[in-house]
């Protein structure tokens, strides 16, 4: 396995386990950042493959959804499977992801999910962004950042978090 396979997996098993089944992990992935470049300049399937192979291990061990984020050029629409659409009611609309349009690891994932979709809108239980694609819009509120042992996918940081309920009320509110 590669280092970035290795990293990949690493910081998604931490940061999954406190994971429960069906939940959803959305992942924004930068190869270009990976490949220590300007993000958006030098996307790469062989990398994102990489990355894919590391982050798919974790998330089949806590039978979590991945839902990777493609690029501006896709305004930011997700790829995941058919059946956690279908789950969670999320709209699915018509594109397919390419290198330059969407980005490699949206593509990756296109091709290697069972039966795959693309959504606008999801409301995720944990974040990995790789390389500084801003997944925020995707997570669920309120998110808490995750400090995984790894920092870096190749020459991209590694910003992580996960979710918790909102508190709601005042003062005399009891958790």
């Amino acid at each position: 396995m590669s280092e970035i396979t290795v990293n990949a997996g690493l910081i998604a098993k931490e940061l999954l386990e406190t994971a429960e089944e069906n939940q959803i992990l959305v992942v924004g992935c930068s190869t270009s950042e990976v490949a220590g470049e300007k993000i958006g300049t030098a996307s790469s399937l062989d990398i994102a493959a990489e990355i894919y192979e590391g982050i798919k291990e974790a998330a089949d061990e806590k039978k979590v959804y991945i839902a990777a984020q493609c690029c501006e050029h896709l305004n930011r629409c997700l790829i995941i499977e058919k059946e956690a659409a279908d789950k969670y009611g999320f709209e699915i609309v018509s594109v397919r992801p390419a290198k330059k349009a969407g980005g490699s690891f949206g593509t990756t994932c296109y091709e290697n999910f069972k039966e795959p979709c693309a959504v606008e809108f999801i409301k995720a239980d944990f974040g990995m962004d790789i390389g500084n694609t801003l997944i925020g819009m995707h997570l669920k509120h309120v998110a808490v950042p995750f400090r995984p042992s790894v920092k870096t996918i190749g020459g991209a940081y590694v910003v992580c978090a996960r979710v918790r309920p909102k508190y709601i009320g005042g003062e005399r509110a009891q958790y």
